[in-house]
């Protein structure tokens, strides 16, 4: 068994705390990887219901606030369709994915999971005026 630290980055510099998730398999394609950090932070803000969604990608009908994502009704999120919009987000460049120092481009693309690994989401900032 593994562990993954997720680690969340803009390119404006910005880095988060990182959080652990414990992994049984020796390896994991890029999308499950996905699928299971969205469902447990998924998991979490259902469980507590805090005013801030703090995820990897924004929910429908949630606004972008300083710290993460704010619904404008308080509700549950549903964790297959915040996978999906996080799976979209990741083809259409909405964030890169590292793990240790190297970029991984494809969904299916296997991760070897050992204790430690390290995997960034560098969420990318658009630039002002350019």
């Amino acid at each position: 068994m593994g562990m993954v630290t997720f680690v969340d980055e803009t390119t404006s510099g910005g880095r988060g705390a990182g959080w652990g998730l414990e992994i049984a398999e020796e390896r994991v394609a890029l999308r499950e990887l996905i699928r299971r950090r969205v469902f447990q932070e998924v998991a979490e803000y259902n469980a507590r219901m805090p005013q801030v969604f703090q995820g990897l990608v924004q929910p429908q009908g949630a606004e972008r606030v300083l710290n993460g994502y704010a619904l404008r009704t308080p509700r549950r999120i549903d964790p297959e369709a915040q996978t999906e919009l996080a799976l979209k987000a990741f083809a259409r460049n909405g964030f890169l994915v590292l793990v240790g120092d190297r970029q991984v481009t494809d969904l299916d693309e296997e991760i070897e999971v050992r204790l430690g690994t390290e995997v960034t989401f560098l969420k990318l900032v658009a630039l002002v005026g350019g």
